[in-house]
């Protein structure tokens, strides 16, 4: 399974499990949020780590820069629109 399709099979397990939520939501507290967001996912049978999460982000942008004549100033991506675990943090949060 591709990084992005167990963080989006994460996101679908949290909505219906709120113990699972909450505990994603409590990493923002850690001092290394995203050490302590993939512990809490490979603990709930999600294999992920913080590696995979970094690379799948860089690769994201990386593609969305090519795909806007080479990105930089006139490339429509945000900042951090490319992290996926604040993405899902927040996506929990509505």
């Amino acid at each position: 399974m591709e990084t992005l399709e167990i963080i989006d099979a994460l996101y679908t397990a949290a909505c219906e499990d709120l113990n699972l939520k909450q505990e994603l939501l409590n990493t923002e507290k850690e001092a290394v949020p995203l050490k302590a967001f993939c512990d809490v996912a490979r603990k709930h049978g999600f294999m992920l780590y913080e590696m995979d999460v970094i690379t799948a982000g860089e690769e994201a942008h990386a593609a969305m820069k090519r795909s806007t004549n080479g990105g930089g100033e006139n490339s429509p991506m945000l900042d951090n629109q490319d992290d996926y675990y604040s993405m899902l943090i927040g996506s929990l949060k509505q």
